[in-house]
């Protein structure tokens, strides 16, 4: 295991796809449930006589793998009801937190859906949340990482159930939370939860919306002025409107891109049309995410591998992605973070 003291130094004369390894990483864009391996639903689902529609690993894995939206949704939503209990959130944490000290992902600001939980398992905020920071405290004494989560509101939520989450959010921020977000079927749009989102401007919460990642431009532009966000979810969609291309630029807004899961839900056609490298090429401050890995097919490593080979990136690159990670980050990264 690499923990936060690594140097680049040390690791400089590898080769590079050996470098993204090894490398301390951050990660910004990554959903809990959406982390969950098929290993840990078929664990979940024994021990709660959940029926899946696999009963085997493999046959799961083919469950994953993604075909079209609705079947991402059901696939989702599917793993989420596999949750009865604060343990088995615990244990969900836990599994996702050393998946990614596995990485060096030293840092972690994971989407987490607690009313979809609530929901469907029954399982009150106060319950989770200290579930879920018992496995956040597990991952920084025996891991030595990082990671708090970003509470979302889900498009086609009420705007009480969304104010719901803000308080939410007030009230965990800065222990186990670190900021409030909006997600789902972005047809509906935002304009819906403006009074939601005004009220957590004033209560000066930290926001992250996701935007452009299935419908054009004008998402965008409608969730920043709902939101105020100063990161977005996905964004690609953003080049073809050279006024929002200027506008993020201008603003410094940072796009949390994640290339797999864009080119797997039909953005484009294969990674080597993906417009990362034309976002960077026009001065948009980007990241590179992994989203939902096990129903992509893919991890944060192994995007920045496939980005480099596929777009001809330097380590250079990918320290400036990383770079516009840390600084566009709402967790601090604490240099006293290490194993025990």
């Amino acid at each position: 295991m690499v923990y936060l003291n690594k140097t680049m130094s040390s690791i400089s004369n590898l080769a590079q796809a050996d470098q993204i390894r090894l490398m301390p990483k951050t990660e910004l864009h990554v959903h809990l449930e959406g982390s969950i391996r098929p290993e840990t639903v078929l664990k979940l689902a024994k021990k709660n006589g959940i029926d899946l529609p696999a009963d085997s690993v493999e046959g799961l894995r083919h469950w994953y793998k993604f075909r079209d939206f609705p079947h991402f949704v059901e696939v989702y939503v599917g793993v989420t009801k596999c949750i009865k209990d604060p343990a088995d959130l615990e244990f969900i944490g836990r599994e996702f937190l050393q998946g990614q000290a596995d990485q060096n992902i030293v840092r972690t600001e994971a989407t987490y859906t607690a009313s979809t939980v609530a929901k469907y398992c029954g399982i009150p905020i106060d319950e989770q949340m200290d579930a879920l920071k018992r496995a956040l405290d597990w991952g920084t004494k025996e891991l030595g990482i990082l990671c708090e989560f970003v509470l979302d509101v889900v498009r086609g939520n009420s705007p009480e159930e969304a104010l719901e989450t803000v308080e939410w959010v007030t009230r965990y921020l800065g222990n186990g939370v670190c900021a409030l977000g909006i997600a789902g079927f972005e047809k509906s749009g935002t304009k819906q939860y403006a009074e939601v989102f005004a009220e957590a401007i004033r209560r000066s919460l930290p926001v992250t919306a996701h935007a452009g990642e299935t419908e054009g431009p004008w998402s965008i532009w409608e969730t920043l002025e709902v939101t105020g966000a100063s990161r977005i979810g996905h964004g690609v969609t953003a080049l073809s409107d050279p006024l929002l291309i200027e506008h993020l630029v201008k603003e410094g807004i940072v796009l949390e891109v994640c290339p797999s899961s864009n080119v797997c839900l039909g953005g484009f056609p294969t990674l080597s049309e993906h417009p990362i490298q034309k976002l960077r090429d026009d001065g948009v401050r980007v990241t590179i995410n992994s989203d939902d890995p096990p129903m992509f097919g893919t991890t944060l490593t192994d995007e920045m591998i496939r980005c480099s080979e596929v777009f001809g990136w330097e380590m250079e690159d990918i320290e400036e992605l990383q770079a516009n990670a840390k600084d566009a980050a709402f967790v601090d990264l604490r240099t006293s973070v290490g194993p025990a």
